[in-house]
């Protein structure tokens, strides 16, 4: 009986395309930082407890990250955020699942340009992204970087009119993940 496992295994293993395998990279210590600058006051959070997975093979993302995580240069400012806006004790995580396009030969050192698209889940609201970013091979790490612009109103997120002015309508977002083979 063992042996036809085996060599079934073994078969499988030998017709799997080579780009379809996996080639897992992670950290519990990824980056996601949030930026907002208008005239009448600058708003800055970062979280540096993400937890990220590449796959290298099969060019899959993900990461999720508790909101309670984002720190704030003021605290009243985390303590809206955390209440009011995301209300993270409703709901807590945010997370991202997709797919980049581009070659990162995960062998050859060096920064290559790729797209990331999948589905962002924030504030129990899920939409598409699409968005430009780089992996860097280096030493045996993958490190993703990206910049881009959220709506908070795209996830349902309400600002009081009396802060309006405060935030901008266009927040921006930038990513750094470290990931390394286990």
């Amino acid at each position: 009986m063992k042996l036809p496992l085996f060599v079934s295994l073994l078969l499988l293993s030998l017709i799997r395309p080579a780009t379809g395998y996996s080639q897992l990279y992670s950290t519990r210590t990824g980056f996601i930082g949030f930026y907002s600058k208008t005239p009448l006051e600058d708003i800055k959070a970062e979280n540096n407890q993400v937890y990220a997975i590449i796959d290298g093979g099969k060019k899959n993302i993900a990461f999720t990250l508790l909101l309670k995580g984002f720190i704030f240069q003021k605290e009243l400012m985390q303590e809206h955020f955390n209440e009011n806006y995301v209300e993270s004790d409703k709901y807590p995580k945010a997370n991202f699942s997709g797919a980049y396009t581009g070659d990162v030969p995960l062998n050859k050192d060096g920064v290559y340009k790729v797209t990331v698209k999948g589905n962002l889940n924030l504030h129990d609201v899920t939409k598409p992204i699409e968005v430009p970013a780089t992996i860097e091979v280096k030493n045996g790490h993958l490190i993703g970087l990206s910049d881009f612009k959220l709506k908070p109103e795209d996830f349902n997120i309400s600002i009081p009119s009396l802060v309006r002015d405060k935030i901008d309508k266009d927040i921006s977002v930038k990513v750094n993940i470290d990931c390394t083979t286990k």
